[in-house]
């Protein structure tokens, strides 16, 4: 099995978006219902665990360490980090090889990677548009996502628990926007939070 698309482009703007966050950030609300951006930088800090198993075809970690019930304090250091060990264990032609597992599910391996550059790509949209940044997505993790999030129905039943209803964009509309859409991403997503902190500043 050959190595079909390289994590590392988005797996570094999910870091550089992530050291944007200031301590006044962790509160505010993000294009996920009900997380806020503390959780997903805890979210962020489980999955790279995960699918740096997933991509070794080890055991996800027993002992509850890779499912923090809240943001680590440490998460500054060990975000960075854990989503280079993700880039590099996905860059092993043995990880693309025969089924991989992650999140109780198991997938060939070619689609849990396609999975795992879904989220960082997703979820880093999220994370800047939370915290008034910028985002940008490299076109092999856009068309990968893409390609992952058309395998999911349109209809609401099919999409449980993994993107929400599909939001229109215009035919007009950029690669990533289109993905947005498609999981239930309003492209033009702003914190109205985030803007009263800046102008405070």
């Amino acid at each position: 099995m050959t190595i079909q698309f390289d994590l590392g482009p988005a797996a570094d703007e999910v870091a550089r978006v992530a050291s944007g966050v200031r301590d006044e950030h962790l509160d505010l609300p993000t294009p996920c219902a009900e997380w806020s951006v503390s959780d997903l930088l805890r979210h962020f800090v489980e999955l790279t665990n995960a699918f740096v198993a997933s991509a070794r075809k080890e055991p996800f970690p027993s002992d509850g360490s890779g499912r923090p019930e809240e943001l680590p304090a440490d998460w500054r250091s060990r975000l960075p980090r854990q989503l280079d060990e993700m880039a590099a264990a996905w860059r092993s032609p043995d990880a693309w090889e025969g089924e991989a597992a992650a999140g109780g599910v198991t997938l060939p391996a070619p689609v849990m990677a396609a999975v795992a550059v879904d989220e960082l790509v997703l979820h880093g949209w999220d994370l800047a548009r939370a915290t008034g940044q910028s985002f940008e997505a490299d076109a092999a993790s856009i068309a990968a996502s893409l390609g992952f999030a058309m395998s999911v129905p349109v209809e609401e039943a099919g999409r449980d628990g993994l993107y929400g209803r599909v939001v229109p964009v215009p035919d007009t509309a950029s690669e990533l926007d289109r993905l947005l859409g498609y999981t239930g991403r309003d492209p033009q997503w702003a914190s109205a939070a985030v803007s009263g902190l800046d102008r405070s500043r």
